[in-house]
């Protein structure tokens, strides 16, 4: 029995000291890539402490993924997301990788659902066109996008909604939304609330405070109109002569409460038809789709057009 009681304890130190030892590997990293940076880190990044790692190869990964970035000699912010979203095909779909006990700045590029893949995207492509290269200033750009006014707090803190998300990054000039500039756009109109009305699908909503702070947030979306291009337009001359690969793609949904189903970038085809490269559900991976967009679409019950946003440069 006391030997048993050494083996746990023991094993107890050990993981301990790995933990210490991970993180400090993780810490000298992100300082001595960021070393030969110019400019300072986005003044909101979360601290070491807030942040959720998958493992420690992620922090190599994007400061590799960063260098790569830099010699490729690519500065359009469009081909960015191609150059990075092409590096990235064939990362394994997970979903919930954002969901834990706590909210933290989760930084995992070995396990992509379709909003991470797009958050990835921009914050490598962002980095590159400051002329930055390390882990660290991903995360600082992570954070600016993911989070209500660029600084996470709560769950409640988190832009959840594609309609929110890209109202409040359109307005801190993160992004621009795209999707009215093209001439077959028409407008939608809906109440978004489908979080609190489904609040047992939500873990984090079992807080009463943080259930009142979401629905309170909803309320600037009741009868919420945006722009949106019908599935059936997408290989229209009006597509084509605004949408461009690299430009991001949310796919409206027609489940009640809820704007945006699925997430993911344009590439185009032979005929310059929209593609979507997105990381998949279906074939668990981030995947180049193998049919133009609108032929992917034309059989989705649930899903009835597309809105368009890109990179602010």
């Amino acid at each position: 029995m006391l030997l048993n009681n050494f083996v746990i304890i023991y094993k107890k130190v050990i993981m301990r000291l790995y933990k210490i030892l991970w993180l400090s590997i993780i810490v000298a990293i992100g300082g001595a890539a960021g070393a030969g940076n110019s400019g300072g880190l986005l003044c909101n990044a979360a601290t070491i402490d807030e942040m959720r790692f998958h493992c420690a190869n992620d922090t190599l990964k994007i400061n590799s993924l960063l260098m790569d970035g830099l010699k490729s000699g690519v500065t359009d912010a469009n081909e960015l997301v191609c150059f990075y979203a092409h590096k990235l095909i064939g990362t394994p779909y997970v979903a919930h990788t954002l969901e834990g006990d706590s909210e933290k700045l989760t930084i995992n590029i070995d396990e992509l659902d379709c909003t991470t893949f797009v958050e990835t995207l921009y914050a490598l492509t962002r980095c590159t066109m400051n002329g930055r290269y390390s882990w660290r200033d991903y995360a600082g750009h992570l954070e600016d996008l993911r989070y209500r006014h660029g600084e996470m707090g709560d769950y409640s803190s988190r832009l959840h909604y594609m309609s929110d998300w890209i109202i409040d990054n359109s307005n801190r000039g993160n992004i621009i939304d795209v999707t009215s500039d093209i001439d077959c756009a028409r407008y939608k109109i809906k109440t978004i609330n489908y979080m609190s009305t489904h609040r047992d699908s939500y873990r984090s909503l079992a807080n009463d405070t943080i259930f009142e702070r979401i629905k309170n947030f909803e309320i600037g979306y009741r009868n919420h109109r945006f722009p949106y291009i019908k599935k059936e337009q997408l290989n229209s001359k009006d597509v084509k002569r605004v949408v461009k690969r690299g430009d991001f793609v949310g796919l409206v949904t027609r489940i009640e409460g809820l704007d945006i189903s699925h997430l993911g970038i344009i590439e185009l085809d032979a005929e310059g038809n929209p593609v979507l490269l997105d990381a998949s559900s279906i074939g668990k991976q981030v995947m180049l789709e193998k049919v133009d967009l609108r032929k992917q679409l034309s059989k989705s019950q649930k899903t009835e057009g597309v809105r368009f946003f890109r990179i602010k440069e």
